[in-house]
């Protein structure tokens, strides 16, 4: 049971291993949360980092909700999988995004007027602006496509923001990364897709612009160029947040 000195007022000092046991989660997640910023935290004199029990019952009434503390996404989305071949940089890359404060945000028309850009110039059906976070890419705008996320393995966007340039897959059925991808063997049946990489000031890629269809094809050069350019728009746009 967590216990609470008789001086600390209506809003507790938490150790750290006291804001995990509230939270039900490991002292080591609790760490990892408080550095990346999701749980708010600080130092005393002695180095020791504390929490205000305000901090830790916000958090518990997001997490049971469903939702997220207010500007903030879901403190797992910025935690990185162990399994990571460059944790170094991969955590880098997801506190650039993480303080972008677009993850989880609401629909914005700079952004959808992007996407619809980049159906009528590719002729595609489909059109993305993703942004990839540790478990899933999340979609900052979408034309043609009804969910609003999938998992970041099945991502073709992910594929994206680990490489150099663009990402372009003719027929994804005759590319053995996808062919048993579940975005292309199910709804909504992906056989194209194309996609240029979200490239913040300090070279971090947050995410992808992109194009698909749901029949195999390829673009022209003035058609990728145009994508091109549309996705430098919306970098543009992320990198004044």
């Amino acid at each position: 049971m967590v216990s609470f000195s008789p001086d600390d007022g209506a809003d507790p000092i938490l150790t750290t291993r006291e804001a995990a046991k509230l939270l039900g989660i490991a002292v080591s997640t609790a760490q990892q949360w408080i550095e990346n910023g999701a749980l708010p935290a600080w130092k005393t004199p002695g180095g020791h980092r504390r929490v205000r029990l305000s901090a830790v019952s916000a958090l518990l009434r997001a997490r049971a909700g469903g939702a997220v503390p207010a500007g903030s996404a879901d403190p797992d989305d910025f935690l990185v999988d162990a399994a990571c071949a460059l944790p170094g940089h991969e955590h880098a890359r997801l506190m650039a995004l993480r303080a972008t404060g677009l993850v989880d945000s609401e629909a914005e028309a700079v952004f959808d007027r992007l996407t619809w850009l980049a159906t009528q110039v590719t002729e595609c059906p489909i059109a993305l602006l993703s942004l990839v976070t540790a478990h899933r890419q999340w979609f900052k705008s979408r034309v043609g496509f009804e969910l609003p996320q999938s998992a970041r393995e099945d991502a073709f966007c992910n594929h994206t923001i680990n490489q150099a340039g663009p990402l372009v897959v003719p027929d994804a059925l005759l590319d053995v990364r996808f062919q048993r991808n579940p975005l292309v063997v199910g709804t909504p049946h992906v056989r194209f897709y194309a996609g240029f990489p979200l490239v913040d000031d300090e070279g971090f890629k947050l995410g992808a612009l992109c194009v698909m269809d749901k029949e195999p094809r390829r673009l022209r050069e003035r058609e990728m160029r145009a994508l091109g350019e549309l996705t430098q728009i919306a970098a543009e746009e992320i990198r004044r947040r």
